[in-house]
């Protein structure tokens, strides 16, 4: 079960292989963009990281154009992390590469494994917020 989870997992990041991020890349783009700016040391904790490790991740995204640096509203010797235009446009991208994917290799079952798929799917959920 947690293989065949896995290789769908693999096959859905590799639709959007294009865009050349990694796991970690990808994670911090998520996350900016459902939480918005962010220090490196959140950030780094968030994703159980050491903050050195997510400065260097950070550092290779904003060499990218991907993120920019801001000043923090309110503590001057913090820095917030936020996603730029270019970095939501290609997180954009990739999801919907990821889920162009899957939408057509799930219109290559047939209709009653679908059915059972999107059954499972929500089984899985649960075991997901449990």
């Amino acid at each position: 079960f947690a293989q065949s989870l896995g290789l769908l997992s693999r096959r859905i990041r590799a639709a959007a292989a294009a865009q050349e991020l990694s796991l970690t890349e990808s994670a911090v783009m998520a996350r900016l963009s459902r939480e918005g700016p962010a220090t490196t040391a959140a950030l780094a904790r968030a994703e159980s990281m050491k903050p050195q490790s997510m400065g260097a991740t950070i550092a290779a995204l904003e060499e990218r154009g991907i993120v920019a640096r801001k000043p923090h509203p309110t503590d001057g010797r913090q820095v917030y992390i936020e996603l730029t235009a270019k970095g939501a446009a290609l997180r954009q991208s990739a999801r919907k590469a990821k889920h162009t994917w899957l939408e057509h290799a799930i219109a290559q079952l047939p209709a009653e494994e679908q059915a059972t798929l999107f059954a499972a799917a929500a089984i899985i959920k649960r075991l997901a917020q449990s």
